[in-house]
C-alpha cells in the first residue's frame, strides 16, 4: 500500500504539536511536507490553514493537518478554499467518522487541548480510516455545491 503523502502546517500556538507529529509520521515513512511555522513568533492563523488547504485542494491524493491553539481557527479558515474539507478532532472516532462519512481531507487540532499522545491516537485513526461511499457521497456532493 501506498503511503499517503501529508501536508502540515501550524502558526505560533500549534508549532509544538506540529513539530511532533511531523516527526513522528516520518518515523512511520509518511511523506510530510511542513510549510511552517518553524518559530514561535506571532503569526495569522489565516495564512498558514490557505496554504495548507490549497496544496492539498491542488493535489487530491495528499492530506493535510493543520495545528493551532484550539484547532477552531484554522479549521474555519481552511474550509474558505473551495475542496477543502476540514475536520477539527480531538477522539480518535470522530477523527475516523469525518474520513469515512465526509471524506475529511484535512484534519485540524488543538494544541492547548489535547496531548501528543492523544494526538498520535487521532491521527492514526484518521489516516487508517477510508471513505465509505455509498449515501456519504451525495452528501459530500452536496457540500462541493455548496462552494462559490
Amino acid at each position: 500500500m501506498t503511503q499517503i503523502a501529508l501536508v502540515l502546517g501550524s502558526d505560533h500556538a500549534g508549532l509544538n504539536l506540529k513539530n511532533h507529529l511531523s516527526q513522528w509520521l516520518q518515523a512511520q515513512s509518511y511523506t510530510v511536507q511542513d510549510l511552517g511555522v518553524f518559530t514561535l513568533e506571532s503569526m495569522d492563523y489565516p495564512d498558514i490553514a490557505a496554504q495548507v488547504a490549497q496544496a492539498v485542494v491542488a493535489t487530491p491524493e495528499t492530506l493535510g493537518i493543520i495545528v493551532c491553539g484550539s484547532g477552531i481557527g484554522v479549521c474555519i479558515a481552511a474550509n474558505k478554499v473551495d475542496g477543502a474539507r476540514a475536520a477539527l478532532c480531538h477522539d480518535p472516532v470522530s477523527a475516523s467518522l469525518s474520513r469515512q462519512h465526509n471524506r475529511a481531507n484535512i484534519l485540524t487540532l488543538g494544541e492547548r487541548i489535547i496531548t501528543p499522545m492523544l494526538a498520535e491516537a487521532v491521527v492514526s485513526a484518521w489516516l487508517a480510516a477510508e471513505f465509505a461511499g455509498g449515501r456519504h457521497q451525495q452528501r459530500v456532493d452536496k457540500i462541493k455545491n455548496l462552494e462559490n
